[in-house]
């Protein structure tokens, strides 16, 4: 899987996890939030993540 690829799914998956949060009601709108910023920073480092799963199959 190249970088770019991973950045894509990364983003997706990330993306899948605010929907499913936005979709239950049980989740409180202000934690809501709070994991959006975390998920959205959390997106930022995905060169990182993949660099560090790269260099652990090596």
């Amino acid at each position: 899987m190249t970088k770019e690829e991973f950045d894509c799914k990364f983003k997706e998956t990330l993306d899948a996890i605010l929907v499913a949060m936005a979709e239950n009601s049980e989740i409180n709108p202000e934690k809501f939030y709070s994991m959006t910023c975390v998920l959205e920073n959390l997106s930022f480092f995905s060169p990182i993540i993949y660099g560090a799963i790269k260099n652990k199959k090596e």
